[in-house]
Parts: structure tokens; C-alpha cells; sequence
């Protein structure tokens, strides 16, 4: 068994292969019970998205947990916010989503939230790590039964109803919904159609092996297509279980994290909700959306990439925005985690007092070009250690100095420096990465 189970976004495998074997998985669900402690019976809440796997993977689980004593219900296929909102307000020990994500359908995984609805932390996954990995306990053998069903769906679609109390200010709205074949596709359209919107569902017929297959999030180009041929004020198109969203306008261009953290920041400071004066964000998302945010009085804190990472940097803080430039957003009134349905509305929202289209809002955001540069390199020290290389970056960062940013990492599989550089001058840019590059091959090679 590998060293930790955890990445970034919980437990992530090929169905059916460690560390999403069914001995694994029913261990992983009786240590999550072991590590939590609970006085009285732990209840825990699943849900799962479409893939084929989601239902044994499910059932495994559960199975572990209730040798452990855990008493688990099931909220069937539900988006990952549904989850962590119904473990908070159900009064559930913890929530577990069974999905992957944006992956192919042959991948999955398990995302566990707090009784509080937060993701877990890192010290609570190196405890439940800690606990499977001991040889000293045993599970017994037997068939693990379906999961008790629970029908909660309707708490959650009335909790997301009050972010848009006026839907009627946007008038006609015609929509169009990517729901990549996954869990948004039995809640998304049908919320939208009770507000009163025009909507045309894509990728609404999930059948366990098409999630995500060139649809959703992370193949935004077919509904910028169909919006610019059918003349759709605006589209939205989730993950496999619905906690990003990625939107295109009624041109067709594709807006990304980035644009939605600007557009939803400066509507939430006009109206004193933007607590702090400060977004967080990763540091994927491009310095432009700093240099955006820094005119409207509004800081940029940035995190390690992981919307986990993201929570806890808000929690700390205690702010109310945050978010990837993939599309998770998280708006903690709401909820501590990514919600794509929360991210659509609050973009309605906006729309409608602002009285402005998409488009128009996310015109705010200009991107600044960037430049990403691979050098191979013999080992892997500490850059500021080699003062040659050290003195590079201090002088292309006193170059960039406001107007511009340089990340430089190591990959975590491949013997290779990443440079990127962002800056308002591409071929400027370039050459500054080239002097990092030089340096670099010539003292770590």
C-alpha cells in the first residue's frame, strides 16, 4: 500500500485497483469511523456520481464503516456540494462523495467532508492513513448490501434557490447547460427551469462511461459552440460532480475561474460582503486577476493549487471568496467547498443588478501573456542555495516588480524545473525565462 492514500482531492484511482480495491475501500470507510471517534453512533452520509464503479465503490465503503458501528445512509448521485451541505445541516458526522472529478470513467475516488461540511484536513487524512495501514485490526469477511437510501436533494436545491431571490430581474434567459454526464444532470436543468429560465441540457444522459467524455468543464469548446449557433445569452458547463463551473458568453468565449473570481469580487464589495477586502487564490491564477483586483482596493492571496488549500486559507482569514482558475469557487455563506450550481447563480446574481451581460463583466479581466519554460536538471537543491542562480531570479523578479510574476518549481515526477513567467511584454518575458533557463542548466545540470 502506497505511503499516503490522500492527494490533493481526496483517495484517486483506477476503479477496482489499490488504493480503490474493495479490501482497501472497506478499510478506508472503518478507519474514517476509528479516526473520528464519535461518543455516540457516527452517521455518515454518501453520494456518489455516475460512473459504473460509484455503486460498489459505495457499498464497500459502508460496509467498513458500520463493522466500525457507523450507521450510513446514501444520498445516491448528488453533486460533491450536495454532500458536505447535507452532512452540515443533516446532522452527519461526516459526508463521503464517491467520484473523480473530471477524470475518464474508469477512474474514481473518495472526497470525505467534516460534520461541518469542510474538507477534510491534512492532519486528519495522515490519521486515517495511519489507521488503515495497521496490520493490528481486522475487517470480517461477508457481501456488503446496498446503502439505506435517503432523498435529501430537495434541502439542497432550496438552499442554493436563495442566492438568486429575484430571478425574474433577468428577464428572458435562455441557457445552456454542459452537465459532462454526471451528477449536475439530474439536479442542474431542473433548478435552472424553476427559476423561470429557458433551458437546453447537453451532456444530460449519463450512462456510467461517459462522464466527462469530450464534455463538461474540461471540454468547454462544444457548448461555446452551441451558444454562438443558437443564440444563448450565456452557457455553463460543470464537472463530472458538479463543484466547478466553467462559463462562456453570448459570443462564445470561454471564461474561466479567474474572470469569476473579478466579476463576483467587485459585485460583492458594492454591496460590503467581500469580508477583508481580499480574494484567495491559487498560484495558477494569472497576475492579471491581481493587477484587476489591486484597482478596486482588493488583495490577492495566494495558495498551493488545491481548492483544499484554498478553504483553509479562507477559514484562517476568515473571507468570504475564494477559488481556482479551473472553476472551483467557493463562497463560504454558502458553503466551505467548490459548488458549480452556488458559482452559476452568483453569476446570475451579478448579471442582474448589475443589469450587464457576461461578457461585459468579465471584459474586467486582462490577461497577462505567459511564458513557461522546462530545463532538465541533475538534482534537485533549493534555488536560492546556488547564488548564481539565486541572483537571476532576484533580478527578473526586480524587473517584474508589480507588473508582473515568476513562479519556479521542481516537478513532482520528472527530473525538470518549471519557469513561468507572466508579464505584460511576451517577448520580454521570454528572455528573462531564458537567462533562469541558462543559469539553471549551467549549475544544476
Amino acid at each position: 500500500m502506497a505511503d499516503h492514500l490522500f492527494g490533493t482531492d481526496g483517495i484517486r484511482g483506477k476503479a477496482g485497483q489499490p488504493p480503490l480495491d474493495r479490501a482497501t475501500v472497506r478499510r478506508v470507510g472503518a478507519a474514517l469511523v476509528r479516526a473520528l471517534r464519535a461518543d455516540d453512533p457516527l452517521r455518515l452520509l454518501t453520494g456518489r456520481d455516475t460512473r459504473e464503479s460509484g455503486a460498489w465503490i459505495e457499498r464497500e465503503l459502508a460496509w467498513g464503516a458500520a463493522q466500525q458501528g457507523a450507521r450510513v445512509a446514501s444520498a445516491g448521485v448528488v453533486p460533491t456540494p450536495a454532500v458536505a451541505y447535507l452532512a452540515r445541516t443533516g446532522g452527519y458526522g461526516a459526508g463521503v462523495m464517491i467520484s473523480a472529478s473530471h477524470n475518464p470513467f474508469d477512474d474514481n475516488g473518495i472526497k470525505i467532508f467534516s460534520g461541518s461540511g469542510e474538507k477534510f484536513t491534512e492532519e486528519l487524512e495522515r490519521h486515517v492513513e495511519a489507521i488503515v495501514a495497521d496490520p493490528a485490526w481486522q475487517l470480517p469477511d461477508g457481501d456488503a448490501p446496498d446503502v439505506p437510501a435517503v432523498d435529501l436533494v430537495d434541502r439542497y436545491l432550496a438552499h442554493l434557490r436563495a442566492i438568486l431571490p429575484d430571478p425574474g430581474r433577468l428577464g428572458r434567459l435562455r441557457l445552456a447547460v454542459d452537465c459532462a454526464n454526471g451528477a449536475m444532470a439530474a439536479v442542474a436543468p431542473r433548478l435552472f427551469r424553476e427559476l423561470g429560465f429557458d433551458v437546453d441540457g447537453l451532456a444530460c444522459r449519463p450512462d456510467g462511461r461517459n462522464i466527462n467524455l469530450d464534455c463538461g468543464s474540461t471540454h468547454p469548446q462544444h457548448l461555446a459552440g452551441a451558444v454562438r449557433a443558437d443564440g444563448y445569452r450565456l452557457g455553463v458547463a460543470f464537472d463530472g460532480d458538479g463543484d466547478r463551473a466553467i462559463f462562456v458568453d453570448r459570443t462564445g468565449r470561454v471564461i474561466d475561474g479567474d474572470a469569476i473570481l473579478l466579476l463576483c469580487a467587485t459585485q460583492m464589495k458594492a454591496e460590503g460582503r467581500l469580508r477583508g477586502d481580499a480574494v484567495v487564490a491559487t498560484v495558477m491564477s494569472n497576475v492579471g486577476l491581481e493587477v484587476a483586483l489591486r484597482r478596486i482596493g482588493v488583495s490577492l492571496i495566494r495558495t498551493s493549487v488545491g481548492d483544499k488549500y484554498v478553504m483553509e486559507e479562507m477559514l484562517k482569514r476568515g473571507l468570504s471568496l475564494g477559488g481556482e482558475q479551473s472553476g472551483h469557487i467557493i463562497f463560504s455563506d454558502y458553503l466551505f467547498t467548490g459548488d458549480g450550481l452556488c458559482t452559476a447563480l452568483n453569476v446570475l446574481r451579478t448579471m442582474a443588478a448589475t443589469g450587464r451581460e457576461l461578457d461585459a463583466l468579465a471584459a474586467g479581466l486582462v490577461p497577462y501573456p505567459q511564458v513557461l519554460l522546462n530545463v532538465r536538471v541533475g538534482r534537485k537543491v533549493e534555488l536560492r542555495t546556488v547564488p548564481a542562480v539565486s541572483a537571476v531570479l532576484d533580478r527578473v523578479e526586480r524587473r517584474l516588480a508589480d507588473r508582473g510574476r515568476l513562479l519556479v518549481r521542481y516537478s513532482g515526477t520528472e527530473p525538470l524545473l518549471r519557469v513561468m513567467l507572466e508579464g505584460p511584454d511576451p517577448d520580454q518575458i521570454r528572455r528573462w525565462g531564458e537567462e533562469i533557463v541558462a543559469a539553471v542548466r549551467e549549475h544544476l545540470a
